[in-house]
């Protein structure tokens, strides 16, 4: 079996047995607790051990406070793909360079290592039920495959930000956070407001070049660059 069909099935049998009870934060950071539970990859070479074990890592995945981009903010980030950007380019041209959409990004701390006995399904289930009795709402318990348990990891924060989306958008909108600028260019208001704080910040001795970069990184420089002068006068 080819490496590539190994990790399809890795992700189809990859199931949250306990999934969090709350959305990602709009104007937060999110700190999730997970177990991802696997049987041991030494099971399957080893058919003649009777006792049944089930690997559990454990850690937090961080999920700093979404925010607000456009296709051009995009076409200035690094390490995408030449693809990643040919897509970035197609949304510039179909909904417009200022058109927001949200980022989300991630940083895995693993925590540690157990090997419990027992059926790994059971222990799941088991360490489930104790994170629901303590009322950890935001955890989520994975049964995984064990080669492939980062991946199940992945597809649990690729569905649990598809799901938190919507809301999201909902609560960016009500605070008007998306509504278009356009004595900045047509930029979200959520970055012409990071923008004004830059510049609060450069005359209080913060980076200039830093307010630069991110003036050309929305692509307004055009429109703030008699401001963006005055600050060296």
């Amino acid at each position: 079996m080819s490496l590539s069909s190994d990790w399809h099935k890795a992700v189809e049998q990859t199931y949250v047995v306990k999934y969090p009870k709350q959305h990602l934060a709009t104007f937060g950071i999110t700190n999730i607790e997970y177990f991802v539970v696997t049987e041991p990859l030494y099971t399957a070479i080893n058919s003649q051990k009777k006792e049944l074990e089930g690997v559990v890592r454990s850690g937090k995945v961080k999920a700093e406070q979404p925010t607000l981009i456009t296709p051009t903010y995009a076409m200035n980030l690094n390490g995408f793909s030449e693809d990643a950007y040919h897509y970035f380019d197609q949304v510039a041209q179909m909904y417009g360079p200022n058109s927001p959409g949200i980022m989300y990004q991630y940083n895995n701390e693993p925590k540690g290592l157990e090997i419990l006995s027992g059926n790994p399904n059971e222990i799941a289930h088991r360490i489930s039920k104790e994170l629901k009795d303590k009322k950890n709402d935001l955890s989520v318990v994975i049964s995984g495959v064990d080669e492939f348990w980062d991946v199940a990891l992945l597809k649990f924060i690729y569905e649990f930000t598809a799901s938190s989306v919507s809301f999201n958008s909902r609560e960016m909108r009500g605070a008007g956070l998306m509504e278009p600028q356009m004595t900045s260019g047509g930029i979200p208001a959520a970055a012409a407001n990071q923008i004004e704080g830059m510049f609060v910040s450069v005359k209080k001795g913060g980076s200039p070049e830093a307010l630069k970069a991110e003036l050309d990184k929305w692509g307004v420089y055009s429109y703030y660059e008699d401001r963006f002068l005055n600050l060296f006068k």
